[in-house]
């Protein structure tokens, strides 16, 4: 009988040794935070290009200057200069087939279920031209403009275009809907409740030099908050004119 007490107490420590070891792995990514590179700021006189982040709700998208896209040899610029024209373009990236649907939410509820839980979802690109100024479209609240130097740029369009899944070189159109200018490209990461779309989106800002916190980054308000607070650097700054 002591022999069994003993036991027990020697599996009662063990195993709150595990969960105290399990709740300090849990902290540790929940405040992991990916530094921005500070070299990636711009230089004196450096020309630099202003982008917009805007956040739809539950989503957040990025609107880069169509110049800055269309000016890029590969097939990320080749995908832009295939567009309908628009000054602006919206990039965003979800799951293939619930990101593209429209219909009424309550009818996609069990696909947004598969979209979460199921392993190895296919996903897309949105590349959208808009020719609306996207500051006219969102409240202060809802957007940030962020002034990057052309390296900053470069870093996060490539991150971009090293996400789409290629065919022969070239993106290859997923997804369209009628009516709709945007078109939805295939990409090559899988989405899932590890990796939604606001994740994509904050690994985007941090390849451009902006600090976030990857796991933290389920919801669209962390993503914005993320390039929020770096406006206090230099060389990011964040327009909240209304």
């Amino acid at each position: 009988m002591k022999r069994r007490r003993r036991h027990s107490r020697t599996g009662g420590a063990l195993a709150r040794g595990l969960l105290a070891v399990a709740l300090g792995v849990v902290a540790a990514l929940w405040t992991w935070t990916a530094a921005g590179d500070a070299a990636l700021a711009p230089r004196p006189g450096e020309a630099t290009t202003r982008v917009h982040l805007l956040n739809n709700g539950f989503h957040t998208d990025l609107a880069v200057p169509r110049a800055a896209l269309t000016r890029r040899p590969g097939p990320l610029g080749e995908a832009a200069r295939s567009l309908a024209p628009g000054d602006w373009i919206l990039i965003g990236w979800g799951d293939a087939k619930f990101y593209v649907d429209q219909s009424p939410m309550e009818g996609r509820l069990l696909d947004g279920g598969r979209a979460f839980f199921a392993p190895g979802n296919r996903s897309v690109i949105m590349l959208d031209p808009d020719q609306t100024d996207p500051t006219t479209r969102f409240a202060a609240a809802n957007r940030n403009a962020l002034t990057l130097s052309q390296r900053a740029l470069t870093r996060m369009l490539d991150h971009v275009e090293a996400s789409l899944e290629l065919t022969d070189g070239a993106a290859r159109i997923a997804a369209r809907r009628p009516g709709d200018d945007a078109r939805f490209y295939a990409s090559r990461e899988h989405f899932w409740i590890g990796h939604l779309c606001n994740h994509w989106t904050a690994g985007v800002l941090n390849a451009g030099g902006i600090t976030v916190r990857p796991l933290r980054s389920v919801t669209a308000g962390e993503v914005m908050t993320a390039s929020d607070v770096t406006r206090r650097l230099p060389f990011l700054q964040s327009d909240r004119t209304p």
